[in-house]
């Protein structure tokens, strides 16, 4: 049976609030940093400014509302999005190689997002300096960071329910605060014919440049895609539209004011940000707190989501197995410790490094138009597997092809500037992920099955041989064989040869990850009656491998159905009901000495044996209880030496 989760594309007050709270917090804080990201140090210039909001329209039109919120919205995988949850829809393509966009565009969208948090609440807290020029907001900037991932340990189900509210205030304050700004000059709205678009990029010095700037606005519309499972496409795409139109307020709100102010530089004013220029003095202390805590909403998102992306990536193996926690009941809710603090540490070195936001500015967005080409490289074989219209599939690739390319273009500027700073982490993460992959195919090359039935009476004979001591009553394996009539033949000489292992009755567990996220079947086969049983779980690669609790909940419906008899089969505790002992055998890898690889190959296996050392162990990644389990290592041996030249001379 596979999970889905309807109620969720139901369309309801609540819905509504709640995906204001969750999804728009990147994409909704932009106005905080795009404007003056545009303009710098740079005279206020009626021409630019008409350009730059004319863009900055058409980009939130095109990129975010058609691309994402239209189209990509389309490719959900059971209710759930992301680049992983598309790249599962497609992978069972006769093109292999499309796991390398979904690498990249899930190591760009983690890497890039460490510079989300940092950027939305320096700008946030840069509005007190409208009180104090000299302010140095680092402290504060990195004190609100620490109480953030600091919380995550706790989850955030309780402050989460204020979100909503809380971020549908943020979106009516752009929307008046743009509209009083809008009523000493409408002919900004002229801005929304595209030509000015064209005339920015045709006729301004460093009018492609500018695009890296404008990009800024639509970087969170990737954040939406990934967490459709939380609300649902209807629910996103009816509240996109009071959301779109509290920022082209605001957008249009800022235009008007700088051209108001035509041949001046932003440094010269009080509020040297756009954003902050437009309040009225009165209303700057209340903006500068509904900002940051929006700014703060904006973080939790990103960092939810990083969560979530690594949680698929280790479902995938594309990630070491590491600790993942559930702080509350919410469902889709978690916890990975190792990544929140390293999250922390890497937001804690943007602040120290950059200081600023402006600085910030130069060095964000880079990474995130890789993830959207990404995207739009997957959607293209999702849109041919759906047999959309060929010419539809070849007119709206080509256009966003052309459309992400000028970004990237533009945004290569950023490179000398702190772009390099989330391009190699986005390389870091990249390199774990590939190697991940490939050790993966290069350790399949050595695992050597064998046929079941040739050892199937042997293992019967064993569990009946009186002159051995019995290992336990119920003895049970993980085994990676997807067939069941096969078994890996380290299993068997691990039951046969490394300690005789005799049990009243042998279980073989297996877990497949399947494409649907939250899918929880399970099948059993009886390979030989009350001796020999396994079981195939198929589990969503949104669902936590707790084979522990699994395997014990299969256990009691096969009681049930009097499949099976697990009373112990001592004779004194038999006849008193007392159930047998359950142990659970994880075989563990270790690469042997005596293998004789090509360099690569080598190399690869020799990062993916050290990531090993920082990633849980077998067991305790599928949640097995320690107390019933028996670890044994045995050598991995992929491509055994040249025969040695040994004489005997005696």
């Amino acid at each position: 049976m596979t999970t889905q989760n309807h109620g969720i594309n139901k369309v309801t007050i609540a819905g509504l609030l709640i995906t204001l709270g969750i999804i728009y917090g990147d994409i909704g804080t932009s106005p905080l940093y795009v404007m003056s990201a545009i303009i710098g140090k740079e005279i206020i210039n009626a021409d630019l400014v008409k350009g730059a909001i004319s863009a900055v329209f058409w980009t939130l039109t095109l990129q975010t509302t058609f691309k994402y919120v239209i189209l990509t919205l389309r490719a959900d995988n059971n209710g759930e999005g992301g680049i992983f949850s598309l790249f599962t829809l497609v992978r069972r393509s006769k093109f292999k190689w499309l796991l390398v966009p979904a690498i990249i565009g899930g190591s760009a969208l983690l890497a890039d997002g460490i510079i989300t948090p940092p950027i939305s609440v320096s700008a946030a807290v840069e509005g007190l300096r409208f009180f104090n020029t000299e302010l140095n907001t680092v402290p504060i900037v990195i004190g609100i960071l620490f109480g953030l991932f600091f919380i995550q340990q706790f989850g955030t189900g309780f402050i989460g329910k204020f979100f909503g509210p809380l971020m549908t205030l943020w979106f009516l304050m752009l929307g008046v605060l743009g509209v009083t700004q809008l009523a000493g000059n409408w002919d900004i709205l002229s801005a929304l014919n595209p030509y000015y678009t064209y005339k920015l990029l045709a006729t301004h010095p460093s009018g492609i440049l500018i695009l890296g700037a404008v990009f800024l606005c639509t970087t969170g519309a990737e954040a939406l895609y990934s967490d459709l499972g939380h609300c649902g496409k209807q629910n996103i795409r009816i509240s996109w539209i009071f959301v779109k139109a509290m920022l082209v307020l605001n957008y249009f709100g800022q235009g008007a004011w700088l051209i108001a102010h035509e041949g001046q530089k932003l440094e010269n004013f009080k509020a040297t940000n756009p954003f902050y220029a437009i309040m009225p003095e009165s209303f700057m202390p209340y903006g500068i707190v509904i900002a940051t805590i929006a700014a703060v909403i904006a973080s939790q998102a990103l960092i939810s989501g990083s969560f979530t992306l690594i949680n698929e990536a280790m479902r995938l193996n594309l990630w070491p197995k590491v600790g993942v926690k559930y702080p509350t009941e919410m469902k889709g809710q978690i916890y990975i410790p190792s990544l929140n603090w390293l999250l922390l540490a890497g937001c804690i070195g943007v602040v120290l490094y950059f200081r600023e936001s402006a600085n910030m500015e130069n060095a964000y967005g880079l990474a995130i138009v890789l993830c959207m080409l990404m995207t739009t490289t997957l959607l293209n074989f999702y849109m041919h597997m759906k047999r959309y219209n060929k010419y539809f599939i070849y007119s709206i690739i080509t256009v966003y092809l052309i459309i992400e390319l000028s970004f990237l273009w533009a945004n290569l500027s950023k490179f000398t500037h702190g772009g390099w700073i989330t391009l190699l982490i986005a390389s870091c993460l990249i390199i774990v992920m590939t190697v991940l992959h490939l050790a993966k195919k290069i350790g399949k090359r050595y695992v050597d099955m064998v046929k079941f039935d040739d050892h199937k009476q042997l293992l019967i004979d064993l569990s009946n041989d009186d002159s051995l001591q019995k290992y336990a009553t119920h003895l049970v394996y993980m085994t990676s064989a997807n067939n069941p009539t096969e078994i890996e033949a380290k299993i068997i000489y691990s039951i046969l040869q490394k300690r005789p292992k005799k049990a009243d009755v042998y279980w073989f567990v297996h877990v497949d990850v399947m494409n649907e996220p939250y899918r929880m079947d399970y099948k059993v086969t009886h390979i030989a009656d009350n001796d020999i049983i396994r079981i195939d779980f198929r589990l969503g690669f949104r669902v936590a491998p707790k084979i522990n609790l699994m395997f014990r909940k299969v256990v009691q419906d096969m009681v049930k159905a009097g499949e099976v008899d697990i009373t112990s089969r001592y004779e004194s505790l038999n006849k008193n009901n007392v159930i047998g002992d359950f142990k659970f055998v994880v075989l563990e890898k270790f690469l042997s000495y005596e293998n004789d690889l090509p360099t690569f190959e080598k190399i690869i296996m020799n990062i993916y044996f050290f990531l090993k050392h920082f990633s849980l162990s077998e067991a305790k990644a599928f949640g097995l209880d320690s107390s019933s389990v028996k670890i044994e290592k045995f050598p991995m041996v992929i491509k055994q030496p040249k025969e040695l030249p040994l004489n005997r001379i005696g």
